[in-house]
This record gives C-alpha cells, structure tokens and sequence, in this order.
C-alpha cells in the first residue's frame, strides 16, 4: 500500500499531466451546487448530491490511469443509478448529522467512516446504497485517523490559498487535493481486500 507522501507525489505527478481534467469536475461542482442551494429552499442542492459521485468517479478514474472526461461526472450522477447515489448520499449526510447532535467529536469520526461511501456508488455500481454505507465503515477501519492526518497535510497549501483570496485553492490545491483523495481511498479499498475485511465478492 502506498504511503501518503506516495499518495501526494502521485497525485501531483496526475494533476500536472491532465490539468484541466482534474480542475473542471471540482469548477462544475462547486458551481452547480452552488446554484442548486438557491432553488427551492435548497432542495437543489439534495437533488445534486449524486454529482458528487460523479465527480469523485473521474478522479478515480484519473488515479488509475483510465480514459475520462468531465460528460463522466454527469453520465455517473444522472443516468446511471441516479436514485441509488441520491439514497446513499443523503444516507450519509443525514447520519453524519444525527451523530454531530450527540457533539461535534462523534459526527466528525461518523464523517470519516463513512468517507468511501461515494467511492463505492461511483465505483461498483451493483453496491445497494446501504451496503455502500455499511462497506465504507469496514474498509475505513483503522484508517480514519490516516485520514485526517492525510487531510491535516494540505493544511498548509489551504492556508496559502487563503492569502490568495481562494485563487490558490480553486486553480491549484482543491484539485490537488481530490485527486489524491481518490487515491487515498483506492489504497484504503485494496488493503481492505487485502486484508479480509471486505470480500472482492462484496463489491461485485
């Protein structure tokens, strides 16, 4: 399993060879979610959860070297399982809210249990949206606080990008940061195979 200054290098090494590829899916998201929150008291912004698994599927797919495009994120979000994404991801944000009643700690470590949920919608498309859920908890054990310590590492370049207005973040460290993000969660994937903690069967 590679190591998260691997990780990194690779992602870098991804985002400098298919630049525009990697910063269009993150523009169009923000974008699009952003108009969706104005829409019927935010309801536009529950009816475009999946294209954050469209998203996340061309930065796995660029992880691993694979032919994408951006017509991907939309093609994933809107007309492949579209109700199946809309239920896992609204799963997911409805149980990291109720975890965050009992404080902030227990949502925060709810928040990266359930962290490869979208990778597996996007992924496996024969993956029920629970199971997705119940899967992402099992291969996120013993990795959530890999995670935030991977997370915790851009902690730098975010600041940065605040002295530049979020310039910085928007043209440079968002997409950075996604792309090895897929990353992070194809190796948590593997060793989870690996490991036994999932069956391949599982995710077929």
């Amino acid at each position: 399993m590679k190591s998260r200054i691997e990780i990194k290098e690779t992602a870098k090494t991804i985002v400098k060879g298919s630049y525009s590829l990697t910063l269009l899916p993150y523009l169009l998201y923000i974008l699009l979610t952003a108009l969706g929150g104005g829409i019927s008291f935010g309801l536009g912004t529950i009816l475009l959860l999946p294209l954050a698994v469209g998203m996340q599927l061309v930065y796995i797919m660029l992880w691993n070297r694979e032919d994408t495009s951006v017509d991907v994120m939309f093609t994933s979000a809107f007309q492949e399982n579209y109700g199946r994404k809309l239920g896992g991801m609204l799963l997911v944000s409805i149980f990291t809210w109720l975890w965050s009643l009992l404080f902030v700690i227990p949502g925060i470590v709810k928040s990266y249990s359930y962290a490869a949920t979208p990778y597996i919608l996007a992924k496996y498309p024969n993956v029920t949206a629970d199971n997705a859920i119940k899967l992402s908890m099992r291969i996120m054990d013993g990795r959530k606080l890999d995670l935030f310590v991977f997370e915790l590492s851009f902690l730098g370049w975010q600041l940065l990008g605040v002295l530049t207005f979020g310039i910085l973040n928007i043209l440079w460290v968002n997409p950075y940061y996604y792309t090895a993000r897929a990353g992070f969660i194809e190796e948590s994937i593997a060793d989870a195979l690996a490991s036994g903690r999932v069956d391949s069967s599982e995710l077929a």
